[in-house]
């Protein structure tokens, strides 16, 4: 790559890419030079990828300006089981020197693990400085001429953002005249009186919508700015991670949909319901609109919103105040998880991809945990074609492989978390599982070539339930239970009985979706391997009470555990799931 950086030329991300894209020579030597390897992915022919970065830490969103350079937000804490962040700053600036498409200079910068912070999601360039969440702020680090990573101290935009319940996280975009549009999660998966909890109500009206569950609208050019509900934008929608802007200046946010409807409703939706409902969107941002959330869910294939069990929906039929609410420009399977969106922005016939990836977006799915006793989806990036703000046919699967041999949280291998679009095209994919960046370039030669899927991964995931059953099930099905330990006053009868349960075999539990199939936890569910009990002595009775009972407020998790896991189980299959995670708690002791 190449490029003299000035300040006036690290503009937001989005602005940056379009006016580079269209005037970038059509011959590049770091791509004429690519030998078609693709770092591991499966991509369309015609791409290739490099990793470009590797072990960075838990790589969330990115930016590069406009002489390369990729800066990256790193995230730690309870979502990633509190392990020991890297030294130095949660900032990591990277540049590639000799233009081999992988990395040859890596600093870090901004506040670090020693000052209590825990880093964020967030990121995005602005007039020369870099953006990024930390904690519950915003801060801003100006750039000079020649550094690659800011040596100033950062400055605080935005401060008090709300970090408690189930979205801690606030990514966001900064638009051209200045807009800093932040999106703040929600607390709660429906703004339920209880949270998650099997038949509770909504809370009617919803008053955490006040502070949650929409985008806020701040200055990026005022420092100190103190988060209130006054600076709310759009509201309703559950979790916006993924905030962009198209050619035309238009601003666009992804949404994960809503969690739990067979659980927390089984006589309202089959299991299968629960995996399919509700789509994830992407949604055009529009000051003052609301999106649905908790009130609404967009079901697929009524293509509309309809109205949530948690205010007086009935399964999908009525639609009552949603008729009000805004729908999506586009939409995908459920529980996908969009975690980051780029538009591939510009015009004529210059170098990057071909013409007909130009004004779509590129989605980063993170990848499911709740789709039990169904097959995880998403850990793929998906190309979207939009025309005019709206969806212009069919999205396909860009880029696969990251899960490797498991579609899990807890043992996908690699986990799509950020995108960005360089002034030379190359389209960026962080992992924020090992913390690599991969930089995908076209060296196909044809600048007419049509979208095109990727191929089906070498190595596919096994969590699906593609074969017969059991074998198909879940990626451990099949395996004999014999060398478990049985507890006492249990059977190993009651041992294998909990291995169907656990893995949704019986009773469409979904045990596994949260605590791995391999009961090894995830980030939203604890280890059951470790011997490590947290609501009892870890007992069988002991266990026998936290299942049915549930865990409302976890200790060390982010999502709680309704009671029963969510699903009407018997008492004999209470006592055998039991019996079952008894026995992997005591496995090897």
């Amino acid at each position: 790559m190449c490029g003299i950086r000035s300040s006036t030329l690290v503009l937001s991300a989005n602005v940056a890419t379009a006016v580079l894209l269209a005037a970038w020579p059509a011959a590049r030597a770091a791509d004429s030079a690519c030998d078609g390897g693709t770092g591991g992915l499966s991509l369309p022919a015609g791409f290739c990828a490099t990793i470009y970065a590797d072990g960075i830490g838990h790589a969330r969103q990115m930016a590069v300006a406009a002489d390369g350079t990729l800066y990256v937000n790193t995230w730690s804490g309870v979502y990633y089981k509190n392990d020991t962040p890297l030294p130095g700053g949660f900032l990591v600036a990277l540049k590639d020197i000799n233009g081999d498409g992988k990395a040859d200079v890596t600093e870090r910068f901004g506040e670090s693990p020693a000052e209590g912070v825990r880093g964020g999601t967030g990121l995005a360039l602005y007039q020369g400085a870099v953006y990024a969440e930390s904690n519950d702020r915003i801060m801003r680090y100006p750039l000079k001429t020649g550094e690659v990573a800011p040596k100033a101290p950062g400055e605080v935009v935005v401060s008090r953002l709300p970090v408690t319940g189930d979205h801690p996280m606030h990514p966001f975009a900064i638009t051209p005249k200045g807009d800093l549009l932040v999106d703040l999660g929600s607390a709660t998966n429906a703004c339920e009186v209880r949270n998650r909890v099997p038949g509770s109500p909504g809370n009617a009206p919803c008053t955490e919508k006040e502070t949650r569950g929409g985008i806020w609208r701040y200055d990026a050019k005022a420092p100190d700015q103190t988060f209130s509900p006054a600076e709310r934008y759009a509201a309703g929608l559950r979790n916006g991670e993924g905030i962009a802007l198209d050619a035309q200046g238009r601003v666009f946010s992804t949404q994960h949909g809503r969690d739990q409807l067979h659980e927390d409703w089984p006589k309202l939706y089959t299991a299968k319901q629960g995996y399919e409902l509700p789509s994830e969107e992407v949604v055009e941002l529009r000051p003052g609109a609301d999106y649905g959330w908790p009130e609404c869910y967009f079901d697929p294939a009524q293509k509309a919103l309809v109205l949530a069990p948690e205010y007086g929906g009935d399964g999908g039929r009525k639609v009552g105040l949603c008729a009000d609410r805004q729908g999506p420009a586009a939409w995908f399977p459920a529980h996908w998880a969009p975690n980051d969106m780029k538009f591939y922005v510009g015009s004529g016939t210059g170098a990057g991809f071909p013409k007909a990836y130009r004004d779509g977006a590129f989605i980063a799915f993170h990848g499911s945990w709740n789709r039990a006793p169904g097959p995880q989806g998403g850990y793929s990036v998906v190309f979207q074609p939009f025309k005019d703000g709206k969806a212009a046919g069919d999205f396909v699967v860009f880029a696969d492989g990251f899960a490797g041999a498991v579609k899990e949280p807890g043992r996908a291998e690699y986990r799509p978390s950020g995108l960005a679009v360089g002034p030379d095209g190359a389209l960026y994919i962080s992992d924020d599982v090992k913390g690599r960046i991969w930089r995908v370039t076209y060296a196909g030669g044809d600048p007419n070539a049509a979208v095109a899927a990727a191929p089906s991964p070498q190595n596919a995931a096994t969590a699906s339930t593609d074969a017969a059953p059991p074998e198909g099930l879940h990626p451990d099905a099949g395996r004999t239970v014999a060398a478990l330990p049985v507890p006492k006053g249990a059977t190993r009868e009651q041992v294998a009985l909990g291995e169907r349960i656990f893995h949704g075999e019986v009773a469409d539990a979904t045990c596994g979706g949260c605590h791995g199939s391999d009961g090894r936890g995830s980030p939203v569910g604890a280890d059951l391997t470790g011997g490590h009990w947290l609501w009892s002595d870890g007992s069988l009775a002991g266990l026998e009470h936290t299942i049915a009972n549930g865990v409302p407020e976890p200790k060390e998790h982010q999502n709680a555990m309704p009671p029963m896991g969510g699903v009407e189980l018997s008492q004999a299959d209470l006592k055998a799931v039991a019996a079952y995670v008894w026995a992997l708690g005591h496995h090897g002791k």
